[in-house]
């Protein structure tokens, strides 16, 4: 039997941003296990979720508790899904669960769930309607996390697809919600969709994509330069693609383009591909989960399109932006532009100069900057 703890500290958040003050398994993880223990213990093999683990504390902890099998995952981030894999393959249990889309595939005949809580309201609210829609009649929902990112809101967004609702005890500043008895459900509210009249373009939105259907304020400054990208360019990315505004906009005002649009969320995936259907710009839009444009080839585009995240998961920490400046100097061609929007007090300029070429800024209001770097004819990278 393997025991817990020793699998607990041999978990790694790679590829995921690695520093010291982020870590792979913490208190409300453990309280998720501990809080579910006696539900694992009775639900046996094939009949466990687990939603949204991060790095694998969850998935692997339970089958390393309960000796587990069959154990059904989905993480809408790539991320985890990669640190989970590399992490089950350390500490031997990589044959103990399998990887699912969030659907019935996942939920079918499922009795207990665990369950990272999003910090996405949108996102919460679609989960929980798909467990309750898809999971056993007698499910039992686990779904914790830190104190600091619960609210009485989640509380009541369960509630609406689950007949009881209470929490836990707290716990080294972490709480889990147990949700029973999964309400009847009518048709599906999500994905959402949303038309933007001011840049004639129709939104498609699953619950866990940033900013939902609507048009978030960098984005929309980053719009705003759109005639002014690389006039030029055949091969573009939008890296971070969320539902897929910007790449859309892109290949609409040129039709001359080709866009790969580029996330690591399972549902903005979803979304982008929706969105670009409905815009009838998908023969020209390819839509890839990929980590930071990690499969992309050296020297493959003329122009990327960034809004980057100021966060590593609920952690405030420039580590992905970084990631995706890197990733963007190895991935444009000589003289290819990065566009890239972010808040004016992160200060990145001096980063993309450094890890893509000279950066000019192209436009700054109250909140956000807009800079263009551009990669340099005999930069090797």
């Amino acid at each position: 039997m393997v025991e817990v703890e020793d699998v607990l500290s041999r978990l790694r958040r790679y590829p995921d941003v690695e520093a010291v003050n982020l870590y792979a398994v913490d208190a409300a993880d453990r309280l998720l296990l501990d809080e579910a223990a006696e539900a694992l213990a009775a639900a046996g093999d094939g009949r466990v979720a687990v939603i949204d683990d991060g790095y694998g504390a969850l998935t692997l902890g339970a089958i390393a508790a309960h000796e587990l099998h069959g154990v059904r995952v989905h993480q809408d981030l790539l991320t985890g899904e990669l640190a989970l894999a590399g992490n089950a393959r350390t500490v031997g249990l990589a044959d103990r669960y399998t990887a699912h889309e969030l659907g019935p595939g996942l939920l079918s005949d499922v009795t207990v769930v665990l369950w990272r809580l999003p910090r996405a309201l949108s996102g919460l609210a679609e989960t929980a309607d798909a467990i309750a829609r898809f999971a056993d009649p007698e499910v039992r929902v686990f779904a914790g996390g830190r104190d600091k990112y619960l609210t009485p809101a989640m509380n009541e967004i369960l509630a609406e697809s689950f007949s009881d609702v209470r929490a836990s005890r707290g716990r080294q500043k972490s709480r889990v919600l147990l949700a029973t008895g999964p309400k009847a459900v009518g048709e599906p509210v999500f994905p959402v969709r949303n038309r933007l009249d001011d840049r004639d373009l129709e939104v498609v939105a699953h619950g866990a994509a940033f900013s939902g259907p609507k048009l978030d304020i960098g984005t929309r400054f980053l719009l705003d330069h759109l005639r002014r990208m690389k006039p030029d360019a055949r091969d573009a990315i939008d890296l971070g693609c969320g539902t897929g505004i910007l790449a859309v906009a892109l290949a609409k005002a040129r039709p001359e383009i080709r866009v790969t649009a580029t996330d690591q969320s399972a549902a903005a995936v979803a979304s982008t591909r929706a969105t670009a259907e409905l815009n009838e710009v998908a023969d020209r839009i390819q839509v890839l989960r990929d980590d930071a444009m990690s499969t992309a080839p050296d020297n493959s585009a003329d122009l990327v399109l960034c809004n980057p995240p100021f966060n590593v998961g609920a952690a405030v920490h420039t580590g992905s932006a970084i990631k995706m400046f890197q990733q963007a100097g190895r991935v444009l061609r000589p003289g290819g532009e990065l566009w890239t929007v972010y808040n004016t007090h992160l200060n990145y300029r001096g980063v993309m100069e450094r890890l893509v070429g000279k950066t000019e800024v192209m436009g700054r209001n109250r909140k956000f900057t807009v800079t263009r770097s551009v990669r340099g004819l005999h930069d090797a990278r």
